[in-house]
């Protein structure tokens, strides 16, 4: 697992300030380390993160938008409640943009990245079964997602799909631990990546969009 979590991550070096607190709170709230409705003191982020509370307000400002954080005059600042209700929302919008997102990374993706797919792919292929806490297969199944976005090469595509991938995950992590196993949803990435790689772009989409579908259907197993 640790080789996994080793592997480069999607999105680009080096952030600003403003760029790095967005990523970090996002994450944190994505993966439920700040639970639905727990309130957010910039202060007290801007400590933990180390960094200035004005990169910190612009980073709540972005999870807003993204439906992640909610404000309200003369109370403060929370993380957003998750709505079962949204699933279905949620599921139609990625059931359409997933196999795009996959079959324009299976055409267009550079070699460099091709390679990156590859060696993501194998690291996967080598996870026994149940190996790997739940929540950190979680922070790969991210990571594996962006990879893919990023590959596409539509950075307008890619900012979508990140924000609602990013509140389907969310909701994965609140049943987590009623899903028996989530290793098979992880191990589906192989043959998806290795598609993309290989530049199979009708592959690419068909595993995408069964990929989405076994997601909800999983989750609504579990409700």
């Amino acid at each position: 697992m640790n080789a996994l979590l080793a592997l480069p991550q999607a999105e680009d070096e080096a952030p600003s300030q403003a760029e790095a607190a967005y990523r970090q709170l996002r994450d944190k709230l994505i993966m439920l380390e700040i639970r639905p409705g727990e309130p957010i003191n910039e202060g007290q982020v801007a400590v933990e993160l180390g960094l200035g509370r004005t990169p910190v307000r612009e980073a709540i400002k972005r999870l807003e938008v993204d439906h992640l954080v909610i404000s309200y005059p003369r109370r403060g600042t929370f993380a957003t409640n998750v709505d079962f209700t949204e699933l279905a929302d949620v599921s139609e919008i990625r059931e359409l943009l997933e196999p795009l997102a996959a079959r324009r990374a299976a055409k267009r993706a550079s070699e460099s990245m091709r390679r990156e797919l590859l060696q993501v792919a194998d690291a996967i292929a080598e996870l026994g079964p149940g190996q790997g806490e739940s929540r950190d297969l979680m922070r790969y199944d991210l990571m594996v997602h962006r990879l893919i976005y990023k590959a596409a090469a539509n950075p307008h595509l890619e900012s979508t799909l990140i924000r609602y991938d990013n509140l389907a995950t969310r909701i994965w992590c609140v049943v987590l631990d009623k899903v028996p196993s989530v290793s098979g949803h992880i191990t589906e990435h192989v043959d998806l990546l290795k598609a993309v790689a290989a530049g199979d772009a009708d592959k690419a989409a068909e595993l995408a969009l069964h990929h989405v579908t076994s997601f909800e259907e999983t989750i609504r197993k579990v409700l």
